[in-house]
């Protein structure tokens, strides 16, 4: 059996080694950039009431090119192969399925191993062509739709929402779409997205009109997700040097029953949702970030029970008020502390993130990075534990 899972890993192997070289034939052909970064993530995690600590360890590979194809036509692709090993994976049943891509379509996804500890997984997450005339340009493929204005919370990114402890992972989820945007000036422009799905219920439409005014970039977008219709608008300025962002969307009302509770959550009329977010930097480099995040339908206790219905109506949290607060400064020219803390006030629950970068040499970064998590039961962050991280990356 042994021999048998070596020899399929190694033609694995040696198919991604024939697709960097068809990559690297190309680039002597075109035009073409390459770059990307190897990553190793350990980490640490003792959850609550738990006498032990689970040890993780993450060897992370990332490829991204970009081949000029012709003066109009741009063609991406990015991939990366990730190799966990540690007692997380061991302890949880099918872990392979949390680490997997999930898209319609196209599975340009590998599982290369999966073992009792250890698993390994390959995928292209960027795959996509921009065709560019004139003031139009199109993009076709797995991309990254971003619309949101907010640092922290983004309602608006109806395509690809994200979450803030989701630190390692810094291209960001991205959908199989059709993008079509048309500039009608240096800093505006009308767009239109298209996803579609298998299951008419979960297709994405929407377009956004991008203009300034009164030196603020502003967003309106309008559109239907999961056959529920949407509307929403964002800006992005400065108050006296201090930068000053929002974002407000609301869209039709849905109840939903969760699994473990006897309440429903959401409701028959419009749900919304609004973020204001500030920061300013001190000449001194010490830096300062505080955003406010607020769901009208959002619960005030067991939030936990409820953030994934939350997640079906496109909250990007269950509770009815987030605060979250960040404090940075530059310790040295090679060395910067940061610590930042998502807090629930309804629940009293939080977790608190400090972390220190270190430029070790040219193209190597060390990250040092907490998360800790506090809370009782069922609150919104309150099970969760602890996790030390230590990452290094060496970027080319």
């Amino acid at each position: 059996m042994w021999l048998k899972n070596a020899a399929e890993m190694a033609i694995k192997i040696l198919l991604i080694f024939f697709l960097l070289t068809l990559q690297s034939s190309f680039a002597q052909l075109s035009p073409f950039e390459i770059n990307g970064y190897v990553k190793y993530l350990f980490s640490s995690t003792r959850f609550p009431n738990a006498s032990e600590r689970y040890d993780d360890h993450l060897i992370h590979a990332r490829l991204n090119t970009r081949w000029f194809t012709t003066n109009n036509i741009t063609t991406v692709m990015e991939m990366r192969i990730k190799a966990y090993y540690g007692e997380t994976v061991e302890h949880t049943p099918n872990y392979i399925n949390l680490i997997k891509g999930n898209y319609d379509f196209l599975d340009l996804d590998a599982v290369l191993w999966n073992e009792k500890s250890t698993v390994g997984y390959g995928e292209i997450d960027r795959l996509y062509m921009d065709w560019y005339y004139g003031k139009l340009e199109l993009t076709l493929g797995r991309q990254r739709i971003a619309w949101g204005t907010s640092w922290t919370w983004n309602p608006t990114d109806i395509f690809n929402p994200i979450s803030v402890l989701d630190f390692d992972y810094e291209e960001r989820p991205a959908v199989d779409a059709v993008r079509i945007q048309y500039y009608t000036g240096a800093v505006s422009k009308v767009e239109l997205a298209f996803a579609p799905a298998k299951n008419a219920k979960d297709i994405i439409a929407a377009g956004l009109l991008s203009f300034n005014k009164w030196d603020y970039d502003f967003n309106l977008i309008g559109g239907i997700k999961k056959e529920r219709w949407l509307a929403g608008a964002g800006w992005s300025g400065d108050i006296k040097g201090a930068g000053f962002r929002g974002e407000f969307l609301v869209s039709q009302g849905k109840e939903i029953s969760p699994p473990l509770s006897n309440n429903t959550f959401g409701s028959d009329d419009p749900i919304y949702s609004f973020v204001l977010s500030g920061d300013y930097t001190f000449p001194n480099s010490f830096y300062i970030h505080t955003e406010v995040l607020h769901n009208n339908i959002g619960v005030q206790d067991q939030t936990s029970l409820y953030q994934q219905q939350a997640l079906d109506l496109g909250l990007l949290s269950a509770a009815k008020w987030s605060v979250y607060q960040e404090f940075a400064y530059d310790i040295t020219p090679l060395m910067r502390g940061t610590i930042f803390g998502l807090f629930n006030p309804n629940d009293k629950s939080c977790v608190i993130v400090p972390s220190v970068t270190y430029s070790v040499i040219t193209n190597l970064d060390l990250l040092l990075l907490g998360m800790f998590f506090n809370g009782n039961d069922l609150t919104e962050y309150g099970n969760y534990g602890s996790t030390l991280f230590i990452r290094l990356k060496y970027s080319f």
